[in-house]
């Protein structure tokens, strides 16, 4: 094999392996976008709607006993369901907010310190106020359930365009790499044609 048809070789290979290089940088970007969108939507979203759901369930049973009249002595701070709300408030704030939802959430925090305040002072404060500090909690919680779904959506949206961009590259690189194998077979196979003497 004489040199120039190695020089044709190294550079036929040479290009094969800097073509799939950089396909797989590609690739590996785009699925890393993926992945981050499914890990996003399960930790920060699905995890975070269970938790919203779970202070609510807390609060609604606030809210009964309240609407009931309850006369039994209200809740103190170290009764279960503030430590249960306090530690579900604390698993939510590990989640990855957006700016609006962390507003919200701010203003969550805000209202449940005051209904536990209102519960522990319950002689001065009327089951109006009780009702209105849950309701304003109610709010809030509902703001963040809708703001889930709303995140949720986006990133289904970028996870979508990541497979999207990653079907549409795969089916360039297969067109890329059939038309660099013929061009290659054609650079290693050429034999310029020798001029003849006469």
């Amino acid at each position: 094999m004489d040199v120039m048809n190695k020089i044709k070789w190294m550079a036929g290979v040479s290009l094969i392996f800097f073509i799939v290089m950089v396909t797989n940088i590609i690739d590996r970007n785009h699925f890393n976008r993926l992945s981050n969108s499914v890990t996003t939507i399960y930790e920060d979203r699905i995890v975070a709607s269970d938790l919203i759901l779970e202070m609510s369930r807390i609060i609604h049973k606030k809210h009964i006993a309240v609407v009931s009249n309850n006369t039994s002595p209200p809740e103190n701070a170290e009764a279960p369901s503030y430590q249960a709300l306090n530690l579900l408030v604390e698993r939510y704030d590990q989640t990855k907010l957006s700016d609006d939802e962390q507003l919200i959430f701010t203003e969550l925090q805000e209202e449940l310190k005051t209904l536990e305040r209102k519960e522990k002072a319950m002689e001065d404060s009327s089951y109006g106020e009780l009702l209105q500090s849950i309701e304003k909690i109610n709010q809030h919680l509902e703001a963040l359930s809708k703001i889930q779904l709303q995140e949720g959506r986006k990133q289904v949206f970028i996870s979508d365009r990541a497979i999207a961009s990653v079907n549409l590259f795969t089916q360039i690189e297969i067109i890329f790499l059939v038309i660099m194998a013929v061009l290659v077979q054609v650079i290693i196979l050429y034999k310029p044609k020798e001029v003849r003497e006469k």
